[in-house]
């Protein structure tokens, strides 16, 4: 610094001097009072509005993306681009390395300027910073390529650094034109990716799968003969289980129906909801909901709501385009196939017991081939054979099996209807048709009236 330009800045720093103020205790003071002010704001703000929580996380929420606030999406964001095993390097060592960039930049930056015009290097740094932390929060905030990207960060990085950066020599009209473009591009490639944003959420919305009273019931409907049908029964009549006490002893506690009114007409939907989430321990029943350890998600549990709302609770209006069963009735002279009927009926009474992870002698009904052949017992099913051991068990006859005695199916609960009962004779005795198409080759036609 020449000995000139350094008395022009003592004399300006000098004249400065004389008309401010003390740093003590004139500033303290001022700052004392405005963090005290801020701190009785926070306090207030903690003490009467709060922060509203979110719902208890759902680890079967997969549409669910955990992300941090808006400040930390830039780092957020930044992470993508390494790999698990690196990841501490995304997280500490690069801005780590940044942060101490700009605290040490007095140290290495010894330009005698002060004007923030004559700092080229400072200002090219932290522009180059609040340009990158810029791009990477909105590339977070949407959906933008990687072309867009870098256009986005070129653009930012040039406007920052050419706003600040001004030099005599430039005309002013021709730095308002570059700034006035350089900013329109920025807003562009923003609205660009915030429209494509909005119409991949859009398409999410479109594959909803359940939208009306009707969907819902038909979810839930199969999410009730998954979940629950083992222990409430196929129509909500109840039963009895058994209950593993803590010293090994087994326990036999009943269920109580929950198709009559002393159910429905005491509990609303948000009662239902948080039985059905966080179960009755004390009543043998395990909580069903992600957030609590088990299986089903929100919806699916909102889904088993609306089903066993608007099947037995005769206040609520049935909508007309609800399907009332989810098995197909037989017309006259058909033949019943798996593929229509006998899934059908296995899936509404038999696979809440008969899948993986269950105690069933390995017999898993969620396929054909299973159903026939599949489990310890097998053959279960033999085209013609009205002994077949499924045939007898759902007719309320035990039978004797390779690994004991088979009782009656369903274990607990009323017995399945006659006209399924039937259905199953009529299947077996035509030769049990795997599809529709082989069982209506089997078919005869209706007689005429």
């Amino acid at each position: 610094m020449n000995e000139e330009y350094k008395n022009k800045v003592n004399k300006k720093y000098e004249k400065n001097l004389q008309k401010g103020e003390r740093f003590w205790p004139d500033s303290i003071y001022k700052d004392l009072l405005i963090s005290f002010a801020i701190f009785i704001l926070l306090i207030g703000l903690a003490s009467f509005v709060g922060v509203h929580p979110e719902p208890k996380v759902d680890p079967t929420d997969a549409t669910y993306v955990p992300r941090p606030e808006w400040y930390f999406l830039f780092l957020f964001e930044f992470l993508k681009y390494f790999p698990g095993e690196l990841e501490w390097v995304g997280a500490t060592v690069i801005p780590g390395i940044l942060v101490a960039a700009l605290l040490l930049l007095p140290f290495y930056d010894k330009n005698p300027y002060r004007f923030y015009t004559k700092r080229t290097f400072a200002l090219g740094l932290m522009s180059f910073i609040v340009g990158g932390m810029v791009t990477l929060t909105i590339k977070a905030a949407t959906v933008i390529t990687g072309p867009m990207a870098l256009a986005l960060f070129a653009l930012v990085w040039g406007t920052l650094f050419f706003a600040l950066h001004k030099r005599p020599e430039q005309k002013t009209a021709t730095r308002k034109s570059l700034l006035w473009l350089a900013t329109i591009g920025i807003f562009a490639i923003i609205g660009t990716a915030y429209v494509q944003t909005a119409a991949l959420a859009g398409d999410e919305e479109e594959a909803v799968v359940a939208n009306t009273i009707a969907e819902k019931m038909a979810l839930g409907q199969d999410l009730y003969s998954l979940q629950c049908v083992e222990c409430h029964g196929a129509d909500g009549e109840g039963g009895t289980i058994t209950v593993t006490a803590a010293d090994g002893t087994e326990e036999l506690l009943p269920v109580k129906a929950i198709n009559t009114k002393d159910e429905m007409y005491t509990r609303n939907d948000e009662t239902l909801y948080n039985i059905i989430a966080y179960g009755q321990p004390s009543l043998g029943m395990t909580p069903f909901g992600g957030a609590y350890g088990g299986e089903l998600s929100t919806s699916e549990i909102e889904y088993i709501v609306t089903y066993l709302r608007y099947t037995w609770d005769d206040r609520a209006e049935v909508p007309a385009d609800a399907v009332s069963s989810s098995i197909p009735a037989l017309a006259e002279g058909e033949v019943p196939s798996y593929e229509v009927h006998i899934s059908a009926v296995t899936k509404r009474y038999c696979v809440s017991c008969h899948r993986e992870g269950k105690e069933n002698n390995n017999y898993i009904m969620d396929n054909y081939e299973d159903l026939l052949n599949g489990g310890d017992n097998a053959p279960n099913i033999v085209a013609g054979d009205m002994n077949s051991i499924l045939l007898q068990v759902i007719q309320g006859n035990e039978v004797n099996g390779q690994t004991g005695l088979i009782h009656v199916m369903p274990p607990s609960g009323k017995p399945l209807k006659d006209e399924y009962i039937d259905m199953f004779i009529r299947w077996v005795e035509a030769g049990m048709p795997n599809t529709a198409a082989d069982a209506a080759a089997l078919s005869t036609a209706a007689p005429a009236e």
